[in-house]
Order: C-alpha cells, then sequence, then structure tokens
C-alpha cells in the first residue's frame, strides 16, 4: 500500500512537470469551461420556459431538455478532456504536443465520445432521479455509488484516446484497468482533489477578506474589481486541477498499461517510483 502512495505522489508530481513544460495543455479546460457556461445559458432559457408551463414541473418535455442538456455538458466536457489527454499522450511518448494535436485527436474520436456522453448522462440523472427520492442514508448509498462510478470511469478517456474501442468497451476497459491501478487512482484523485480543495478554500477566503476589505477603503467600485480578482483566482486553480488531473489520468493509463514510467516523466526519482520492490 505504501508503495501505491508513494507511486502515486511521483506520478502526481512528475505530472504538474509535464503541465509545467506545456502550459498551453491549460488552455482545454479554459476552453471548456467557457463552452460548458454558453450550453448551460442555451438549455437555461427553454428549461424555465417549460417550468413556467408546467407550473414548476418540467414534465416529459422538460426531461428530455434535460437529458439533452446533460448530454451536451458532458459532450463539451469529454471532448475537451480528450483533447487534452491525447496531448499528454504526445509529450508521455517523447513528443512535443501542441493544442491542434490535442483537437485533432479529439475531433477523431467525435461519435464515441457522443456515445459515451450518452451514457454518463444516463448515469448521472439515473443518480440524480434517485437521490431526490432517496432518504438521509439512501443518499449516502448513492453517493458512494457515483463516486465509484467516477473511479470506473477514470480511465476511460484515456482508453478512447488510444484504442479503436466503443464507449461500452471502453467503460469495461477502465474497469479492468481499475484493478491494476486501484491505488494509483484513488490516492491520485483523493489527493489531487484535497490538496485543491484546501488551496480554493484558502482562495475564497482570501478574495471575501479582499472584498470587504476593497469595500471598506475604496467603496463599491474597488469591491467589485476585488471580487473579479477573486472570481478569476478561483477559476485559475479550477483550470489547473482539470489539467493535472487529466494528465494523471494518462499516466495513469500508461503505467496500467506497460508498467513503468512514460517516456516523458524524466528524473531518477520517478524511475525509482516504478522500479520492483
Amino acid at each position: 500500500m505504501f508503495d501505491k502512495i508513494s507511486r502515486s505522489w511521483h506520478l502526481v508530481k512528475a505530472s504538474a512537470g509535464v503541465l509545467r513544460s506545456d502550459k498551453e495543455l491549460l488552455l482545454f479546460p479554459v476552453i471548456s469551461g467557457i463552452a460548458t457556461l454558453l450550453v448551460a445559458a442555451t438549455f437555461m432559457v427553454p428549461v424555465l420556459g417549460l417550468r413556467l408551463l408546467e407550473g414548476g414541473d418540467i414534465g416529459p418535455l422538460g426531461f428530455v431538455m434535460l437529458f439533452l442538456f446533460y448530454v451536451t455538458q458532458y459532450f463539451v466536457i469529454f471532448f475537451f478532456n480528450t483533447a487534452l489527454v491525447g496531448a499528454a499522450m504526445i509529450r508521455l511518448e517523447g513528443g512535443d504536443p501542441t493544442v491542434a494535436d490535442g483537437l485533432r485527436i479529439a475531433r477523431s474520436k467525435f461519435g464515441v465520445i457522443l456515445g459515451y456522453a450518452a451514457i454518463a448522462a444516463t448515469v448521472g440523472l439515473v443518480l440524480k432521479s434517485l437521490g431526490e427520492k432517496a432518504g438521509g442514508l439512501g443518499r449516502i448509498i448513492i453517493n458512494m455509488i457515483g463516486m465509484a462510478w467516477t473511479f470506473a470511469t477514470f480511465l476511460v478517456v484515456p482508453v478512447l484516446v488510444t484504442r479503436d474501442v466503443g464507449p461500452i468497451d471502453a467503460v469495461k476497459e477502465s474497469v479492468t484497468l481499475l484493478k491494476r491501478t486501484w491505488g494509483e487512482n484513488v490516492v491520485g484523485n483523493v489527493g489531487i482533489n484535497f490538496a485543491f480543495g484546501l488551496i480554493t478554500t484558502a482562495v475564497v477566503v482570501l478574495a471575501i477578506a479582499m472584498v470587504f476589505g476593497a469595500a471598506m477603503l475604496g467603496g463599491p467600485k474597488l469591491a467589485i474589481v476585488a471580487a473579479v480578482i477573486g472570481i478569476i483566482a478561483v477559476a485559475g486553480v479550477a483550470v489547473f486541477q482539470a489539467a493535472l488531473s487529466g494528465i494523471y489520468s494518462a499516466a495513469v493509463y500508461r503505467y496500467a498499461m506497460d508498467g513503468q514510467a512514460p517516456e516523458g516523466f524524466a528524473g531518477g526519482e520517478l524511475q525509482a517510483a516504478f522500479r520492483p520492490k
């Protein structure tokens, strides 16, 4: 278990090294975030209109709209994540990826990404519906199921990038690979989420303090400026986390397939993490 924790830590650090070498990879989560906001805005008006017409209940047509919203959102997220992971794979193989390389890989997987988005949307809606009807204990169980689904599908995108398979087979392959890399998967994901959770909390607290301080010293205009700076800072942390998680998934996938450090991860410390104990 300690070997898995050590290996996970080295993989996370090496993933951060890849991100430092290829800062353009940060563009993928930035574009993804902007696109998801546009999708949300596009669906918001018709969904709210249907709720008003149905007296607060979305009804069958509203449910269809909600499903389409989920599919579209997941598609956007998976598309740019595929581009990110594809570019990261090029780096791990010793290449020098560009944004165009990542987008080209994602476009070549358009149909498969759409199929996986439909699967993820279905699972998400089912869990959401069950969670709304369940009691306290039921919600805990459903949240655990959702967490298990997240871990089980963590390597779906790397599988889609490197293999010529459909979305269902990609999910099956991800589950199979999870059995080999459960330690790296769980420890790395929990570690990344925990670390960035702390960073985000600190940034939010600092931003709130800045807004209050600006309001007292310079009035509403300065407070608005401070609030904008705070929002940009939080968004920046989220972008870095998304990029790091995508690169980490590529690294874990390569380790699961090869059992050794990827070529793009230079450094004796990381190489030592993959030596047989």
